[in-house]
Formats: C-alpha cells, structure tokens, sequence
C-alpha cells in the first residue's frame, strides 16, 4: 500500500523531535539486544513497533513457563524453545518492515565483538553482572553506544553511556567486582511490570540515540521504585581506577 508506512508511524512522525528525517534514521538502524528476557521482551517490542529496522537479538536460553508473567511476546505453546528465535519471529510478526534475527547460541567476547561493530546501539537486558560487565567492556572499545536496565524485586535502573569522544563514565564505574551487595537478577523475585517498565525505558532512550536526540540519561543512572511509585536520577562518576575506562 502506497504510503503505508506514512500512516503508520504518522503519530511519530508528527513529534517535531522525529519527523520524517528521524523515521528514517530509525529504519536504517541496527540495535543488538543482548537478552530476551523480561526487559528484551518489552524494550523489543516498542523499538520494533517504533520502526527500527534491523534488530539481533541474543539469548541462548529457552523459554521456561516461569517467564510467561513478565516476557510478554511469549506464549504457552513457547516453552521449550529458544528465546531469541521465538522473539525475533513474533517482532516481525507485529511489524513485518523490519529484519530481526535471533541468536541462540552461547557469544563469547570475540562474537559479542562482531555483532557490536555491526550495531548502531546495543541495549543490555542481561540478568547476571559478568555479561553486563562484559557487554560494557566490549561497548567501551567499539565506542558502540550502550543503554544498560535492570530489574528486580520492585526495583529497576537505567542507563546511558554514548561512549563517544568524551571521557564518560562507563557501567563498570558503578560497581567493584568484590561488592558483597551484588545480586544478579537470574532466580530472585520481580514484579512483572516493574520489568515492563524499565524495558519501555530503555527503548525510549535508544530511540533517542539514534535519532541523534540529547538524553538526560547519559552517564547517568535512572532508578525506579515500584513500592513508593518514585524514581530518581543519580549522577555517575567516572573512576579513575576503573579497569574498562580509567
């Protein structure tokens, strides 16, 4: 249909911010989703139906029903196949304009390296510190931006690091690698749209990135707190004896 796509993302477009010229920003984008679980699903979701126009996603897990709360792309008949190749199916299901591919083997540094000199962006809804720390530290030396979230409980997070020709703070300088107070987000408790949120969260501000638009978020950090219904933004400060960017 001629001008389909005009109608489409015609609410969009309208957004002074966009316009046409950021529509086709956000077509001709590559984002790389490391993980499809509860913040992939949804940060998935809206850049798909917002008109990214190549996603790869990464996940080697399969689906278990334990996810079906929170994971909302999919479905009963799901469980026990790969996530990544389930999701990637189901965004070109709600938006067959876009290319998406799903990755379900296990990347070590050097195949996470490949994929993120092929991204525009990459969002990391990872649930374990080593591959957020990875992930940071691969972005760090591609200079490939990052949006990194979190949840648990009734708590998420946020952030954004450009990683362009300013010395900003990375992921890394939040945390020291002995932190006792640590918790990986794989096995503990979350509420299922605590995960919906930071995940819209982190698709709004990649679409920013690639549209070129200022973000509040960058090289700070946006948390949220389900039980109060609050959330506030924390600056990061660069560690000078940060083993990634120091």
């Amino acid at each position: 249909m001629p001008g389909s796509n005009d109608i489409r993302y015609a609410r969009q477009i309208s957004l002074s911010q966009i316009g046409d010229a950021g529509q086709a920003r956000l077509a001709a984008a590559r984002v790389l989703i490391v993980g499809a679980g509860g913040l992939g699903n949804p940060a998935g979701l809206y850049l798909a139906s917002a008109g990214v126009g190549h996603l790869s996603i990464s996940d080697f897990d399969r689906v278990d029903a334990s996810n079906l709360p929170r994971q909302i792309l999919f479905r009963e008949t799901d469980v026990g196949f790969p996530k990544a190749e389930i999701m990637a199916r189901r965004l070109i299901e709600l938006n067959p304009n876009l290319t998406a591919v799903g990755i379900s083997r296990r990347l070590d540094e050097q195949a996470i390296t490949d994929e993120a000199r092929l991204a525009d962006l990459v969002l990391d809804c990872s649930d374990n510190f080593q591959t957020r720390w990875l992930i940071n530290r691969v972005c760090h030396a591609t200079t490939t931006p990052l949006v990194s979230g979190a949840a648990i409980r009734f708590e998420g997070q946020a952030a954004v690091f450009p990683f362009d020709e300013h010395r900003s703070p990375c992921y890394r300088c939040l945390y020291a690698e002995d932190d006792e107070n640590l918790l990986d987000c794989a096995g503990q408790g979350i509420l299922a749209p605590v995960a919906g949120m930071v995940g819209a969260l982190m698709a709004t501000e990649a679409i920013k990135v690639l549209i070129g638009m200022p973000t509040e978020l960058a090289g700070r950090l946006w948390v949220y707190d389900g039980l109060a219904g609050s959330s506030r933004t924390l600056g990061i400060s660069r560690r000078d004896d940060c083993p990634v960017c120091g």
